[in-house]
């Protein structure tokens, strides 16, 4: 839209003035031919001119045209890259028309000395796409063949103000609308009726997604919301219920969820039917956006962020709330709890349970499977602290050892890490659907999924089997017991997870379980999830240069500051690591102040998502993955491993590089050991330290068990525990 001058006598006098001055500005869509042909982004030319990126957006568009005082500069820049690529001739034969289409343009000749074609500023027209912006598209994959017609404008829009005091919105591809909305509830109701924002469900039995709405500091003093909330706001989560915007919005019927007005606001009317009425805020500057997992997205002009949420959300998914929430939700997502039965004697249809999934109702966890403060622990006495024969303990490694004097000898400490650990975990793991049966002496069955209360103390790592009617000889003061997260040996009977106990029967040893908690009803309810994650970490991944069919030492090069190459997708590959992990985390999610005292329910226990089965399943394994993979190098190689940290694992080397231990042979890698490469549950290289660094930090902080796969990456040592 053109800037309108009060004087129209001054602004004719000024359009004249640059005629005669040869400072005409060619067509907009020379405009973005010229700068496309010189490798230019419309970030590069913004920070050139000084202005904002939505500004060169207008002038490309058409929408607006340069101040004076930026005129002269636009119209040199464009003048010199008209210089160096002149425009392409016209083609003499016109191509074929369809009858629903017209014939495009011809490109305009370019004169290198002054740029000839005047353009007229289309108005601008409301809840329509922009003349000349794409539409929305998937971003980073291929068109769709069909676009379903409710959702043509992508899943979200950022919502920004323009210099001029337009609201604007952007979308994934490029695309910019107006939006006319004056308040909060205005928006909320145009974002429904005209916007066309939305996702199409995961699941044939699912929801479609909501519209989610970003919105920046510019918009969120546009419609009377603060742009950081207080200290007393950020504790609570979300602006107090007198606010006046609250206030709006109930005058117009719309309700909040009971996290109320916060960093990620739903906003909505019961559902009438299958018709649903939902919209969801997204507030970067009230820490939407964790800097952990979403780095500096937060900081980004609107339509970068558009694009960086929209390949997210067309990967994964449209973002429900802070990544661990949106994990969740994927599975739900994935595998809905209830589905359209086939319709009766009279053509009708009622919900009923969806098969393989976790139904719609809550259940109860096991006692043994309860975190601290939980109702099935109300009856214990005052300040009792549970042992391994009470609680489930699946957790991730955290161990270290001293180096032996042979390693000592070594010059370097590589570290390997396993790409997306957890998720590999949950591949193919069959987890319980239903609530818990209690037995007593039950015999094992590595396929039932459940807890077990079973002494494996006698299990000795110094011969183990390896491989079918194979026993290897180690050294097992230099490996880490795989049934405890210290890496201790067990002292007596415990609780342990399906696959804890069934490693140990693959190791050959007998198990004679004490009693169990196990689950009759059971599927791979996380298959979905892992292959939705994997697919989005892998596409990403390989935009980034990173294919899963490189060599080693091929995967090793182009890992080398993958990052740098593109930081937007480097923040997307970061999201979707924090949504594997967030998600299962929040299997287990404890309370969360409210209020809540210890044998009280909070909550997420009336979730049927809180399952603190499956969390402990997905660890156990990823775990006891890492511990296979350790014995069968030990068993190879001699080589044991001289800290581990989660799926990160160090080791002595005579070189720097993950290829100077890991033992390839003609390219192929030990069966069953380390591989490397970008797929789920193969390594890469995390960092190489010297020996020496690991002995003076250990030395300086009186530390010898340090766990020093905590700090390989960068060698910066930030929080010495001593070891505990």
């Amino acid at each position: 839209m053109s800037n309108q001058s009060s004087d129209p006598l001054a602004a004719v006098e000024a359009l004249l003035a640059a005629v005669d001055g040869g400072l005409v500005l060619p067509p907009p869509a020379e405009r973005v031919r010229l700068r496309e042909a010189a490798g230019l982004t419309q970030a590069a030319v913004a920070q050139a001119l000084g202005v904002r990126l939505p500004s060169i957006q207008a002038w490309e568009d058409g929408r607006a045209e340069p101040k004076p005082e930026r005129l002269q500069a636009y119209w040199h820049l464009l003048k010199g890259l008209a210089q160096r690529y002149p425009a392409p001739p016209a083609s003499p034969v016109a191509p074929p028309v369809s009858a629903c289409a017209q014939p495009p343009a011809a490109a305009p000749t370019v004169r290198p000395e002054r740029f000839a074609d005047t353009h007229s500023t289309p108005r601008r027209v409301s809840a329509s796409r922009r003349p000349g912006a794409p539409k929305a598209a998937a971003a980073g994959t291929a068109a769709k063949a069909a676009v379903d017609p409710r959702f043509v404008n992508g899943p979200l829009l950022v919502v920004d103000v323009e210099d001029d005091g337009q609201v604007v919105a952007y979308g994934v591809g490029g695309l910019v609308l107006d939006v006319p909305a004056k308040s909060i509830p205005a928006l909320v109701d145009w974002t429904l009726k005209e916007a066309k924002l939305g996702q199409s469900k995961l699941s044939g039995s699912g929801k479609d997604a909501d519209p989610l709405l970003v919105l920046t500091e510019a918009a969120l003093e546009r419609y009377g919301l603060p742009v950081t909330l207080t200290q007393q706001e950020r504790v609570a989560g979300r602006l107090p219920e007198g606010h006046q915007v609250i206030k709006q919005l109930g005058r117009a019927n719309w309700l909040l969820t009971k996290r109320g007005f916060g960093p990620w606001a739903r906003i909505y009317r019961p559902a009438q039917g299958s018709q649903r009425a939902c919209v969801q805020l997204c507030i970067p500057s009230w820490r939407a956006l964790d800097s952990r997992h979403w780095g500096d997205a937060a900081q980004l002009p609107p339509a970068e962020l558009a694009q960086l949420l929209g390949t997210y959300a067309s990967r994964v998914m449209t973002p429900r709330g802070s990544t661990a929430v949106t994990g969740l939700e994927l599975m739900t997502a994935l595998h809905p709890p209830t589905r359209a039965s086939e319709p009766d004697a009279d053509g009708k249809r009622t919900s009923e349970h969806n098969p393989g999934s976790l139904g719609k109702d809550p259940v109860d966890c096991a006692p043994c499977e309860a975190p601290d403060g939980h109702p099935l622990l109300a009856d214990l006495p005052r300040f009792h602290v549970r042992g391994p024969g009470e609680k489930l303990f699946e957790e991730a490694y955290d161990w270290a050892r001293p180096m032996t004097d042979a390693e000592c000898t070594l010059r370097h400490l590589v570290g390997i890490d396993v790409n997306m650990a957890f998720a590999a975990g949950a591949n193919g793991l069959v987890v319980g659907l239903g609530a818990p049966t209690h037995v007593k002496a039950p015999v094992f069955d590595a396929k039932l999924p459940g807890s077990w209360l079973v002494d494996l103390s006698h299990v000795d790592l110094s011969r183990v089997k390896v491989a079918k009617d194979t026993w290897a000889e180690l050294d097992a003061s230099l490996l880490p017991s795989p049934f405890t997260p210290k890496g201790e040996r067990p002292e007596g009977p415990a609780w342990y997870a399906t696959p804890t106990v069934a490693y140990a029967v693959e190791l050959g040893y007998e198990v004679r379980p004490i009693e169990g908690w196990v689950r009759n009803e059971s599927g791979r309810y996380l298959d979905g999830w892992y292959n939705r994650l994997r697919d989005a970490y892998l596409a990403t991944m390989a935009d980034l240069g990173v294919d899963a069919d490189l060599s080693p030492a091929d995967f090793l090069a182009a890992m080398d500051g993958y990052q740098e190459r593109d930081p937007q997708l480097a923040i997307v590959v970061s999201a979707i690591k924090a949504t594997v992990k967030g998600g299962l985390g929040k299997l287990r999610e404890r309370p969360r102040g409210e209020g809540w005292r210890p044998g009280e329910r909070w909550r997420a226990l009336a979730r049927p998502t809180w399952r603190p089965d499956i969390r402990a399943a997905v660890i156990s394994r990823t775990r006891i993955n890492l511990h296979r993979k350790i014995v069968k190098h030990a068993a190879f190689t001699g080589q044991y491993p001289i800290a581990i940290l989660s799926d990160c694992v160090v080791y002595a080397a005579t070189g720097t590089s993950p290829l100077d231990f890991l033992p390839y042979r003609d390219g192929k890698p030990l069966p069953g050991g380390f591989k490397l490469g970008i797929n789920p549950g193969l390594v890469k290289h995390e960092g190489t330290q010297s020996v020496l660094w690991g002995e003076e930090v250990r030395d300086r902080f009186n530390a010898p068990e340090l766990n020093l796969a905590r700090y390989i990456k960068d060698g910066t040592v930030t929080d010495i525990d001593n070891g505990e």
